[in-house]
Parts: C-alpha cells; structure tokens; sequence
C-alpha cells in the first residue's frame, strides 16, 4: 500500500530529500547530496550559475539514501511534492535538454534590465500590475540570454524555473504555477494571466511559457525511465511545488494573513501572508503569489530579505571572541546586559546591499560605545537586538501595506535557537513567536499530500507539526526594547538621509 509521502527541496547547496508517512505525519527519513556545498559557477563577478543535470544526479543520490535509511520501496509512495531555489533560469530545447547552465538567484547581471524595464513600463505599472520591479528576476535574467547568447536563445523551446526543470525530468511534462510565474515578474495580478505587456516589452513569444498547472494538484506522473533512475515505480503522481520560502511558510503551516515565516540564518527572511493586492511603491520587499493564491482567495506573499543576520553574529564569533566560546555561552553573557545594551546600537547590515534600505549599503557600525561603562556583554546583546531590530524595521513595512502581523512562525535553528533574540523579536513586534520541527523537504511532502487529497485541507496535513515553544512580548521588558527600537531606528534614518547612493544589486 502506497503510504508514504515523498518532499525534494532542490536547494543551491544541496538537494534534500524527506519521507513522510501519510497517516501520521511522521518523517521518517531524510537525507541531502552532496554532502559538501553544491558548486557554483562564477565566470565573471556578479554571475552565479549551476548545471540543472547536477541538482538532477543529487536528487538521485538522495532518494537512493532516503529510501534506504527508511526501508522503504519505491512501490509505497503515494506522491512527491517539490521546493526549489527561486528566480533561476533554465532554458531547455525541444527535447527537454538544458542548453545551458542555469542562472540561478544570486546571479546579478540582469540588474541593469530590470531597472531599464522598471522605467520604460512605468513604476506605477510595474507595481500596480506585477507588484514588483523587474529587477534581477528571471524575466530580467531571459532578457540577457536573448541579448548575448541568441544562437541560445532561438533554440528555447521552454523556460523553466529549477522546480519545474526537475519536475519535467519526473514527468516528462512541461509545466509551471501562478506562483512560480508571478516571483519570475510574468504575472499581470489586475488580468489574472501572463502578462502580454512584460512579452511584448522583452519581445518574447509566449510559446516559450509552460502550461499552467495548480500548485497542489496534477502535475503529471513519473515516467518509466525516471522512476527506473531513482528505485521508484513508473506512475507516481506530481502533486505540489512551489518555491522555497512560499514553500518554507507552508512548511510552517503559514497560509492565513497576518501569520509570518522568518528565517535567521546567514541572511533573514521575513515571508508574510497578505489577504488583498497590494505592494510596496518603493519596492523594499516583494509580492508574490502564494502557495494557495487563487482567482477567488487572495493571498500573497510578501518577502523581505535581510543580509546582514546571522552572519553578523557569527564574524563576532569567530573574529572578537576567544576561540572555542561557543553560541550558547555568547547567549549567556549576552543576556547579562540589559535591555537595550546600555545605550550600544549595532547596525547589522555588513553583507551588502538592503532593498529594505532602498539598495543602499550601510555596513555594519557600531553607536554608542562607551569605552568606560560598555563590556563585552553590551557588544554581544547589541548585536542580537540589532539583528531583532531590522526585522522589526522591515515587518513595518509589510504593516504598511496592511498586514497585521500577529505571529511569527519559525523553524527552531540558527539565530531563533537564541532565547535572547527571540524574546527581544517579541518584544519589539509584539508578535507570538512559534517555534517548529519542520524544514523545506517535509513541507513539500506535506504539500504533495494535500495535492493528491491525503489530506483535506492545511489544517489536516499539518496537524502533526510539532510546536516546540512559543515566545509572546515579556511586559517588564517591552517598554526598555520598544525605545530602544526607535533609537536603533533614529540611526538608520540618520544614515538614510546622509547617503543617497543607490546600491545595483
């Protein structure tokens, strides 16, 4: 009987692959190849690349792991759900060969075509219709395969995002999601349907476009040769994908607006839910449709990316801290300063550019310091509060737009593995923080579980989704936290004003 549920989050540095029981919800099993960081090509500054057969052999070595790990038979498989790194480019012929490598997110050299794009069709139309800039976005990235490879370009048959490149290597079939067309800048939100003027602007004919199929439902089966390729069975349905962080919010049990999914690793991600069309006029985050977008329901979500998070935390580490002092220890000295680290405010942004901050680069800096009354203690509980605090700055904006932000779901790791933090994210949003047992591979498992009706719906296929604490606003301390919020912010605005350079990132 087939009873297992089987998620693939095809990632830059690694493709995981997790099993999940159907009837409880349990992983079983999970594994990642390669086991070292997946390679990136980088033939010039500013270009990031991968070859698309690669995340194709990881995955084989991955199912081949996952499946042994758990004892389990291809036969038992009732459906395999996909998430996959965003904005890429893959370009395939008519045989569903790539004809290059792909281009994939990091890559910024399609940056001067989406400002071009940007100005051309109007700011007001680029927002109003695709809740976006063009930017560095895979339309943007076509738009300079055309320019500079057209003997690449006229032998396009499809273009493909990573999912639904690995999704035509399952299936042998062509397709791709609202979703998945809205984070390249296809999308016309006001018509409902490709957008006809980013085509006509670019000059691409939309043949190239793959049909449209839902994010959870059928996706097409897996052919003979893939299933002989992986040790499944011929047959086995596509029922979900969607991109990583719609998918890491689904994975969280984020769908209903005013719920947040927030990653702290070496970059945070803010990813909320919006209940209407709307977007940002300055463009410091993005909309996207998410995973259960639809003509009838309305929800989008909003991504803001952080550079400067964990990272910041980590270079202390490593460079002003004795060696071997680990995070728990940095933790606790950190929490020995109080509220507010004594007047120190640590801008956190020392990782590049910030579209919260309008793409200007601020660096990481230090205010404050007090050379006879700050410690150790103050440094290390400003950097956390400083990280906290451009959350809050950038959940503001989502706010702005008319989000109400009453929790914040999370995956218990990285930065939110710190109470200091994650009490300090409460205390200044005035958000629950929840934190969960879950990554992106058992998301899109869970996922392809709805796809297929396993479940019924959100609440049945997550009700296994185990919560592992939750953090609200601590009362003694929110006062202390929320004026120190507005004279962290004072400093960013102060940087606002006196830098007008705008970063091209």
């Amino acid at each position: 009987m087939a009873n297992y549920l089987l998620g693939y989050d095809i990632g830059s540095s690694s493709v995981k692959a997790s099993l999940v029981e159907a009837d409880s919800g349990r992983c079983v099993a999970s594994a990642f190849y390669p086991k070292s960081e997946a390679p990136i090509i980088a033939l010039r500054s500013g270009w990031a690349e991968q070859e698309p057969d690669s995340w194709w052999k990881y995955l084989q070595q991955a199912t081949t792991e996952v499946l042994s790990v758990a004892g389990v038979v291809g036969s038992e498989i009732a459906a395999i759900g996909l998430s996959y790194q965003m904005h890429g480019l893959v370009c395939v012929d008519g045989a569903g060969l790539s004809l290059r490598p792909a281009i994939i997110w990091c890559d910024s050299r399609a940056v001067p075509y989406g400002q071009r794009a940007f100005k051309d069709l109007g700011e007001a139309y680029c927002l109003n219709r695709l809740l976006n800039s063009p930017g560095n976005f895979t339309v943007s990235k076509l738009a300079w395969v055309k320019d500079n490879e057209p003997e690449v370009y006229a032998r396009i048959d499809k273009i493909m995002l990573p999912g639904d490149y690995i999704a035509l290597c399952l299936t042998g079939e062509a397709f791709t999601t609202v979703s998945g067309l809205s984070e390249g800048i296809f999308w016309d939100f006001q018509e409902g349907h490709l957008s006809h003027d980013v085509m006509n602007y670019y000059g691409f004919d939309s043949s190239i476009i793959p049909a449209i199929c839902p994010t959870f439902g059928p996706q097409g089966e897996l052919t003979a040769t893939a299933a002989a390729e992986l040790g499944l069975v011929k047959g086995i349905p596509v029922t979900y994908r969607a991109g990583d962080q719609p998918n890491n919010a689904l994975s969280l049990g984020v769908v209903n607006p005013g719920e947040i999914a927030s990653t702290a690793g070496t970059s945070g991600v803010v990813y909320g839910v919006l209940g209407h069309v709307g977007y940002d006029s300055r463009s410091r985050v993005n909309t996207f449709a998410h995973v259960n977008h639809t003509d009838a329901l309305t929800r989008l979500g909003v991504l803001l990316c952080i550079n400067g998070t964990g990272i910041l935390n980590s270079w202390v580490r490593h460079n002003m801290l004795p060696e071997g002092l680990s995070y728990t220890e940095m933790n606790d000295i950190a929490a020995s300063a109080p509220v507010g680290s004594g007047g120190v405010r640590i801008l956190p942004f020392g990782n590049g550019a910030e579209r919260v901050l309008d793409n200007r680069a601020p660096g990481c800096s230090i205010h404050g310091l007090d050379f006879n009354t700050h410690s150790r203690a103050h440094l290390l509980r400003a950097v956390q509060e400083g990280i906290a605090f451009s959350f809050k700055y950038g959940i503001e904006v989502m706010e702005q737009m008319g989000m109400e932000v009453k929790t914040i779901h999370a995956g218990h790791a990285n930065m939110f593995l710190s109470p200091l933090f994650r009490q300090t994210l409460a205390n200044v949003t005035g958000a629950t923080i929840e934190l969960y047992d879950t990554d992106g591979s058992i998301g899109a498992a869970r996922g392809a579980g709805i796809g297929i009706g396993i479940y019924k719906d959100y609440d049945e296929a997550f009700v296994s989704l185990r919560k592992l604490a939750e953090i609200g606003p601590r009362n003694s301390e929110v006062e202390a936290t929320v004026e120190a919020y507005g004279k962290w912010k004072a400093e960013v605005e102060r940087f606002m004003a006196g830098h007008t350079n705008i970063i091209n990132r």
